[in-house]
């Protein structure tokens, strides 16, 4: 039986272990914290997951929260105009079904606890260069899937697939109950983007954390503007007392909904920001074994498309994939290699998706948006997005091809 090494408790690493344990490879997996420290701990994440994601937890036996989270049927978005004003206002179906956003802390929590009861190790204990230098070499294969921490400088930044080298939004994100129904869309179930040039994105999207149902208002900033207003690291409510005040000055379209809403807990909330960056997927210890990258350690994409969480359940499919097919070959740095370029050939369109949605949007995208305003398939088009950015490819990114997009409608 094959020994597999995986460092970190995430969407990845967990949702590997899990998988890799149905065709009975002997799995370690250290995790920083105890199920008991992730539930009770700060959230991580806004994570929405979408169609595509929730099929393969479906298949795998993972979907644990069908029956309690809300099922999110659209997209919507929002262009504002810096002073109050909506421009644009439309939303899109998931016509594959629906999305849902569980908080990991109730997640990761229960997903630990499953890989023990399905035969997996479990060691709890944060691990170090020095550990897994000691540690690889006792397995077939070692993963990292700790997105955070000493063992990611093990992989190197890939400056060919890493346009950004500073971050591009500042993140607030605040777990609240209280909101109403949108009043145009009474009782209905969507995540909203609002969009303002210039300043960043205002988000909404509904939950399920360790309370029940939930809302999620997530702030992404430009550095340095309006927006940004969690740089000081404020108490949870004054962070949450800020996120109304600047979803007043500049949503009040959405404001209205949550002026009244509260903290599901103190530890629902999140602030931060990173650098968008791709990492070469092998890493090499002292002692000469390679390691292998997954997910968030080699693809770091910005928040701001909710792909985090969809990116660690395709990688890890992906690498589940490489790993049954290989047999009992060597698990070496060309395989490694090779087993990255495959998920690559997926997360490329991510990335490529997310970058430009940092950018200030250009008049084809702006024609795009404008369009949905008014045509139903060109909104379920871009909602299609989300789910499935390598779709975005043929109609989204070069104005020809968006001119002959919306051309097929005139």
């Amino acid at each position: 039986m094959r020994k597999i090494l995986i460092i970190g408790a995430g969407q990845s690493g967990l949702q590997l272990a899990l998988t890799l344990r149905d065709h009975d490879y002997d799995v370690t997996l250290m995790s920083a914290r105890t199920p008991d420290e992730i539930r009770d701990g700060y959230v991580t994440s806004t994570q929405c997951m979408f169609a595509m994601s929730m099929a393969i937890e479906r298949r795998h036996g993972l979907d644990l929260w069908q029956d309690v989270a809300p099922q999110i049927t659209h997209q919507g978005l929002s262009v504002g105009d810096g002073e109050g004003n909506r421009v644009l206002d439309w939303r899109g179906l998931w016509e594959e079904g629906p999305a849902q956003s569980v908080d990991q802390r109730v997640k990761m929590a229960a997903w630990l606890e499953l890989l023990e009861e399905r035969g997996g190790k479990v060691i709890t204990h944060g691990v170090t260069t020095a550990d897994l230098n000691s540690l690889a070499s006792m397995y077939d294969l070692t993963i990292v899937a700790a997105g955070k921490g000493e063992l990611v400088q093990l992989f190197d930044r890939d400056p060919s697939r890493s346009p950004f080298t500073q971050k591009q939004r500042s993140l607030a994100v605040c777990y609240v109950d209280g909101l109403v129904s949108r009043p145009e869309y009474p009782g209905s179930v969507n995540v909203w983007l609002n969009v303002l040039p210039g300043l960043g994105e205002m988000i909404h999207m509904p939950g399920y954390t360790h309370t029940g149902p939930c809302d999620i208002l997530y702030l992404s900033a430009i550095p340095g503007g309006p927006l940004d207003i969690a740089v000081d690291r404020p108490s949870p409510e004054e962070q949450l007392r800020r996120q109304k005040e600047v979803f007043r000055q500049f949503a009040p379209w959405e404001y209205e909904r949550f002026k009244d809403a509260e903290l599901t807990d103190r530890r629902g909330v999140l602030s931060g920001g990173y650098p968008p960056v791709v990492r070469h997927p092998v890493g090499e210890l002292p002692s000469g074994t390679f390691v292998l990258g997954m997910a968030d350690v080699v693809v770091a994409n910005d928040p701001v498309t909710g792909q985090g969480a969809n990116n660690a359940a395709k990688c890890a499919q992906s690498y589940l994939d490489s790993i049954l097919a290989h047999g009992d070959r060597p698990f070496d740095r060309e395989w490694m290699q090779g087993t990255f370029e495959r998920y690559w050939n997926y997360a490329q369109h991510v990335t490529r998706l997310t970058n430009t949605m940092l950018l200030p949007p250009t008049e084809s995208i702006m024609r795009i948006l404008q369009t949905a305003q008014t045509n139903e398939a060109v909104a379920n088009r871009f909602a299609h997005g989300f789910n499935d950015p390598a779709s975005m490819q043929d109609w989204f990114f070069e104005p020809e091809k968006t001119d002959a997009y919306l051309a097929s409608f005139s």
